[in-house]
């Protein structure tokens, strides 16, 4: 497959879509993205669903006049805050077999797979994520068994009302679950595909808890996806992880990592002897980190890297970008989020 065809654009595969949790790349616009060669973006149902909530979405045009974003979105669907938030919380909701209660800040906020799509659709979405279940890859089985019997029961709530209620060329993925279990991950998978699903997500946490790829279960849930299909490696954003994903054949990935390790000085940079021949294929060697705040940069008057095009590179130093950092400077987080932006597309453009 070496395209995705969506609403508002075709996307060449692989691709990286960068996180817009709320509706916004950190310290970045569209135009930045735009010129980074960023071809989709991911927003979130649950985060939006609160702040701003859907009626000022709708009543704004849509997340894509309302971002002033025009390339596709895919929202996922706020089932990874149930992992996150309530597993960590009890306090913060609890898990019904019909719907899913948050409760934050003193309010009681539902979420139900009719509810979820429902919103995605009234958002303009190009991608709509079914809800899930979200587990630990340590939870035992009895919990990756209930997960994955909610997932399918939710996949089908979801299917339905996309089915009912959708007047664009929008698409709906599934997430399959199943922790490290096969049996369970195959059980997820073929009720899901049988359901019409344009494509699917890897569900749970993608590592292991030492912080590796967790390889085997993401070969063999790739493999139970049918080929020609998205396989969407959701939340994997390590380069040399993002590579080894493509060789199992996924082509669709998001995380925070670029954009988030910038707002933390930690730029990405292609080693020179492996970009200029556009041979990545080399293990972890083939990029190396820089951090623009160490003093050796003060007064180095070369661009964070020679062999990237972005914005950044083409117009200011390392010195320059230290000074920003040092001061505090937004403008320092932005250019520092252009250059790592433009490192991912170079990447997938790479590997395209």
């Amino acid at each position: 497959m070496k395209s995705l065809t969506l609403p508002h654009g075709n996307v060449p595969l692989p691709a990286f879509f960068p996180d817009a949790t709320r509706g916004v790349v950190r310290t970045v616009d569209s135009s930045d993205l735009v010129a980074c060669g960023v071809g989709g973006l991911v927003m979130n149902t649950y985060h939006l669903m609160t702040k701003p909530g859907p009626a000022t979405i709708k009543s704004l045009g849509g997340l894509h006049s309302f971002s002033g974003w025009s390339r596709p979105i895919i929202t996922d669907s706020g089932g990874f805050q149930v992992f996150s938030l309530i597993r960590e919380n009890a306090a913060l909701g609890e898990i019904r077999s019909n719907e899913i209660i948050f409760r934050r800040d003193g309010k009681k906020t539902t979420l139900s797979p009719e509810k979820c799509i429902q919103y995605q659709l009234s958002y303009g979405s190009d991608v709509l994520m079914a809800l899930d279940y979200c587990t630990h890859p340590n939870d035992p089985y009895e919990v990756q068994a209930r997960a994955v019997d909610t997932t399918i029961r939710w996949g089908k709530q979801c299917m339905d009302t996309f089915l009912k209620q959708k007047k664009t060329d929008s698409q709906l993925f599934g997430i399959i679950q199943g922790g490290n279990d096969r049996a369970l991950r195959k059980e997820c998978a073929e009720a899901l595909i049988q359901m019409g699903y344009s494509g699917f997500g890897f569900g749970g946490w993608p590592l292991t808890e030492d912080g590796r790829l967790a390889e085997e279960i993401l070969a063999y849930t790739a493999e139970l996806i049918p080929t020609g299909m998205i396989k969407y490696a959701m939340g994997v954003g390590k380069p040399e992880n993002i590579i080894a994903c493509v060789k199992m054949g996924y082509n669709l990935f998001d995380c925070v990592i670029p954009t988030r390790e910038a707002r933390h000085n930690r730029l990405y940079v292609f080693k020179e002897e492996f970009a200029s021949r556009g041979d990545i294929d080399l293990g972890r060697d083939f990029y190396q980190y820089i951090y623009p705040l160490d003093d050796v940069y003060r007064r180095d008057p070369r661009p964070i890297s020679a062999i990237c095009d972005c914005h950044t590179c083409t117009n200011y130093s390392r010195g320059y970008i230290r000074h920003l950092l040092s001061i505090g400077d937004g403008l320092g987080n932005r250019l520092g989020t252009i250059h790592n932006l433009r490192f991912f597309t170079m990447l997938m453009e790479m590997l395209r």
